[in-house]
């Protein structure tokens, strides 16, 4: 996107919001302005700001066109401009004073800067001009009026390059040159910068040196959290004509978004000034605009209502609408437009935001859209559909089936929500559908579950508790499903986990040879443990005899309640299994195994005889894996549960229905024996909705109850399990038994087998 097409679609919206009085030159001051404009340049050797003659034409950007509403907004602009009374350079009119408090906390500032000794240090060769310009800097007075601001030579950059449609009335701004609008912004900083000497008499070291010193000033104020100090030198910024460099605009634009009040002009009667949006404008017509300086422009126009204004701008970024900007930027539009109930737009811009690659939907804003939608009807079997949903893929384009649509997109991308969107969906409902039998909304700060079952024709939107043995829930008759990986994404799992082992091997070989213990180069060692892994995965496929239904994790379960690895609990956790018609597989580091080896805490540990024979024992039933040294054990385990186990499985599919005669856990097998948490593996392993997805399907968490002081008083402890779950933990739809569907989203601050729960009536 070019500086010049930027700041048309800005200045459009803008320009009758940010500076209305500093936009309202006198017909005497525009006419003056002009004269001053028909003067040749000054050579460049007098001046330091680059003049440019002629530019080297490239070739033409795409036409972009200015819509009825800004081209009405921009008349009443320079209307406004053109019927002000005269104001001139001594006229009582406009104050020449700045704000009393900005005044002070600005003198403050600039006195602490120029006692700093390396600011003096910085400016000692400049001893004396640095006492004028100190002077100057800190004169209360105004030294131009009327004030001058960025809006003024940006209408007058634009005007040069509109043109008129023949087929119709609206303006096309087309762009000549790459750079047209900041080279035209620096000609009219020149000339504002050369009244400005005129008027105070400094010279151009000077001038420089008092740019030098309101740069300082906002590297003072970002780093003493300061905003008033920038108020008033913003201001002496602009009515001297400087230009700070890009870094140094970017550091006010910072410091100014610590004030949240945004600012009131200073004159009565002037609407809100926006000195945030102008420094964001003056940027961009100097420099390139960047991701920060477009949403501050968004936002200036969010705040003023013109969501519309705001959506243009974004659309003249060069790789297409919206471009590479990412929420933050887009997300205040999308609210502005469901605040005002403008469902059809709102729908418009929700659908290219899924569909652009920068832009992350979060619950928080699928949340805020369906609410929104919701209040006002669209939801309702009598609504009608919204305007251009059908063109955007959304048939039908109201009801139950816009619903399932929108939370089916809300699906892809979010997994749970918070109490608060749960609240705002409940409140959304509500209003929408006041005439239907929605449960009523509560006068407590949480929602308290549901208990009773509704009728079809009772519409939902309130706390349910799912019963976590069999996934129903009871208030809509419906049952809750366990979503279980793909094929592909337990392929993705198995390869990801063969990649890791090389990974984690050389960084746990780099850290031997930091220490001088190392015995092989690291990829010699990443080889070894991929190809140790890789025959580990072959044996699970081709192996015969039983296929394993558990596998343990062998050095958790030994290690658990114990400062010590303890062999007879392990063998214990075993049996249980067993007796419950799992066949299990422990995984477990090979050093454990031996007749000693030394623990974490650096102590020695000598296993007893009895414990000798229980590692004999699962190596003879078949039922011990060890993980030779260099190699990470949790691989192991974790690539066990997803592997297909061909030849032991013959094809015979080894998961437990949910009712079965054996009292067995219900769900996929093998399941993972741990209470390991796996923090150092998830985000390197899948993504959130795949990771949950495997642990739902596969972790079953353990407990041994009791205390024994005696080591052969283990077999005395009882284990309770926690099994895979029935149901998944993520927003899913399932059918209802007495019509219709529901939707159960998991709540982040609820229970762990509560949901939110919404529900159409079935009524027509």
């Amino acid at each position: 996107m070019t500086r010049f097409h930027l700041l048309s679609h800005v200045t459009t919206s803008l320009l009758c919001f940010c500076i209305p009085a500093v936009a309202a030159f006198s017909t005497t001051s525009f006419q003056t302005r002009q004269a001053e404009r028909q003067q040749p340049i000054k050579s460049q050797k007098q001046h330091s700001w680059p003049r440019v003659v002629q530019v080297k034409k490239r070739q033409r950007r795409p036409v972009h066109m200015m819509t009825e509403s800004h081209r009405r907004i921009e008349t009443q602009s320079i209307e406004a401009s053109t019927t002000t009374s005269s104001i001139n350079d001594t006229d009582a009119s406009e104050s020449s004073s700045f704000d009393e408090q900005d005044f002070n906390a600005y003198q403050r500032a600039i006195e602490d800067i120029l006692s700093k000794n390396n600011v003096l240090r910085e400016f000692k060769r400049d001893e004396k001009n640095l006492e004028i310009i100190k002077e100057l800097m800190l004169d209360d007075k105004r030294k131009l009026l009327p004030r001058w601001g960025v809006d003024a030579y940006i209408l007058a950059s634009q005007s040069r390059h509109q043109q008129p449609s023949s087929s119709n009335n609206t303006h096309f701004i087309t762009n000549n040159t790459e750079d047209a609008a900041s080279i035209y912004a620096r000609q009219q900083l020149e000339f504002r910068r050369e009244m400005y000497i005129n008027q105070t008499g400094i010279t151009m070291t000077q001038h420089k040196l008092a740019t030098t010193l309101l740069s300082q000033l906002a590297d003072h104020c970002a780093r003493t959290k300061q905003v008033r100090p920038l108020y008033v030198a913003w201001e002496k910024l602009l009515e001297a004509g400087m230009v700070p460099l890009s870094r140094v605009l970017s550091t006010y634009l910072y410091v100014l978004g610590l004030d949240e009040n945004h600012r009131d002009g200073n004159d009565s009667n002037i609407q809100k000034r926006d000195v945030t949006a102008e420094v964001a404008m003056f940027h961009d017509a100097i420099y390139e605009p960047t991701e920060k300086t477009i949403t501050l422009l968004v936002k200036s126009l969010v705040r003023r209502g013109d969501a519309a204004g705001a959506e243009a701008l974004l659309d003249g970024i060069d790789d297409g609408p919206l471009g590479d900007l990412r929420h933050r930027t887009t997300n205040p539009i999308l609210e502005l437009y469901c605040k005002k109930g403008e469902i059809a737009a709102a729908l418009r811009l929700y659908q290219r935001m899924r569909t652009t690659s920068r832009v992350k939907m979060d619950a928080e804003t699928y949340c805020g859209f369906i609410a929104s939608v919701a209040e006002f009807g669209y939801f309702r079997p009598d609504s009608p559909p919204i305007d251009g949903a059908v063109e955007l893929g959304y048939n039908p384009a109201f009801g139950s089936g816009l619903l399932d649509a929108l939370i089916t997109d809300m699906a892809k991308d979010v997994l749970d929500i918070s109490e608060d969107m749960a609240k705002s969906l409940q409140r959304g409902f509500a209003k929408g559908f006041e005439d239907k039998r929605l449960i009523a909304l509560k006068d407590t700060n949480r929602l308290e579950p549901l208990t009773l079952p509704c009728k079809p024709q009772t519409m939902i939107a309130d706390r349910v508790t799912v019963d976590i043995d069999t996934g129903i829930c009871a208030v809509t008759n419906s049952t809750l499903r366990l979503i279980v990986l793909e094929d592909q994404e337990r392929s993705h799992v198995h390869d990801t986990l063969i990649q890791m082992a090389r990974v984690k091997s050389i960084e746990y070989t780099s850290k031997l040879a930091a220490k001088g213990r190392a015995h092989h180069s690291a990829a010699e060692q990443a080889e070894q443990a991929t190809q140790i892994i890789s025959e580990f995965s072959d044996w699970l496929d081709h192996r015969d005899g039983k296929p394993y239904t558990a596998i343990v994790d062998g050095a958790n379960v030994a290690y658990f309640g114990w400062g010590k690895v303890q062999l007879r609990q392990l063998q214990r956790m075993v049996d249980e299994l067993e007796k419950q018609g799992e066949h299990t597989l422990v995984v477990m580091p090979e050093k454990y195994t031996r007749p000693k080896f030394y623990l974490r805490a650096g102590a020695m540990q000598v296993l007893r005889d009895d414990e000798l024979e229980i590692i004999e024992r699962l190596k003879a039933k078949d039922q011990l894996y060890t993980v030779p040294p260099m190699c990470l054990d949790d691989m192991y385990w974790m690539l066990a549960s997803v592997s297909n186990q061909v030849n032991s499985t013959k094809g015979i599919d080894i998961n437990v229905p949910k009712i079965n005669n054996n009292s067995r856990f219900p769900g996929l097998r093998p399941i993972c024996i741990t209470n390991d948490r796996m923090r150092d593996h998830r985000l390197e392993l899948l993504d959130e909705r795949s990771f949950r997805r495997w642990c739902c399907s596969h972790i079953v968490n353990y407990n041994f109850t009791g205390q024994v002081d005696n080591y052969y008083d283990e077999d005395t402890r009882e284990i309770t399990f926690h099994a895979a779950d029935v149901f998944s933990d993520e927003i899913q739809c399932n059918e209802c038994l007495g019509g219709g569907n529901a939707w159960h989203f998991p709540v982040r601050d609820w229970a762990a087998n509560d949901r939110f729960c919404l529900r159409l009536s079935t009524e027509k």
